[in-house]
């Protein structure tokens, strides 16, 4: 599969999604959005690949939106634009792999939309993230959806009402990352997480990630409900067999994604 704004790489059972347009500062154009679709749709399949990283190459993770595609358009270019963009931060979290965005640099409007769409994410300390498109006279209320599930209303309105970057350490605080690591240890910190991740069944990490997002908005009678359900039903999964026993066994688990 040939890309123009994208790579991708696997190792073993790690995928990594490299945005890859540096002189347009990684905006997440159209044709990039596409792309990702794309890649994403094949991804589903694919019971090699457990867990993925979103990076970014040269000195910017993402700025989001290509301002160039914002100006003298007609509706239908301006709703395939912002289609194709909710399609695809919706299609992470269908998706059975968790995702990691390893975040350096800015990412500001949409690329912050799409670290807050990722299931974890890892920055270096030089990151910063931002809501700025208040600034420009253009709300970012796509980039506020993920944003307001990931670190509550007041932190996520005073990012979007002020458009102020916020640092990697205070991303850490709201919640938006996981972990703040020094520049130079971000690819190999990132990589330690997938590798934790990558020794579960795919399966199994499927089965939790689908059901996570469906409860986290229900209220708590709700929620217990479907997760009982989903337990019960993930006890009947052959790797869920195969784990139990592996455990009392004290032997390491086979996988066979069933």
């Amino acid at each position: 599969m040939k890309f123009q704004y994208i790579k991708f790489e696997a190792a073993g059972p790690i995928g990594k999604i490299t945005l890859n347009n540096p002189e347009r500062r990684n905006a997440l154009s159209l044709g990039m959005l596409r792309e990702l679709g794309e890649l994403l749709d094949s991804l589903k399949k694919n019971e090699a690949v457990k867990v993925v990283i979103v990076k970014a190459a040269g000195k910017v993770f993402s700025s989001g939106h290509d301002l160039t595609e914002m100006l003298d358009r007609g509706k239908a270019e301006y709703d395939e634009v912002f289609q194709t963009c909710c399609s695809f931060m919706q299609k992470i979290q269908e998706m059975p792999q968790p995702f990691i965005a390893q975040v350096h640099g800015i990412a500001t409007a949409a690329g912050c939309q799409l670290v807050a769409a990722c299931d974890l994410a890892v920055a270096d300390t030089g990151a910063s993230f931002g809501t700025p498109g208040v600034r420009l006279g253009i709300f970012c209320t796509t980039p506020a959806i993920p944003l307001v599930r990931a670190i509550g209303r007041k932190r996520a309105l005073e990012m979007l009402f002020t458009g102020r970057m916020v640092s990697a350490q205070e991303a850490l605080q709201y919640g938006l990352v996981n972990r703040v690591v020094p520049p130079d240890k971000l690819e190999e910190e990132t990589l330690v997480m997938a590798e934790k991740i990558a020794e579960a069944s795919l399966l199994t990490l499927g089965i939790g990630k689908r059901a996570f997002y469906e409860q986290v908005n229900l209220d708590d009678a709700h929620a217990y409900n479907l997760g009982s359900e989903v337990m019960v039903s993930n006890l009947f999964a052959e790797d869920a067999r195969e784990g139990i026993n592996a455990f009392l066994e004290k032997r390491k688990p086979i996988w066979k994604g069933r």
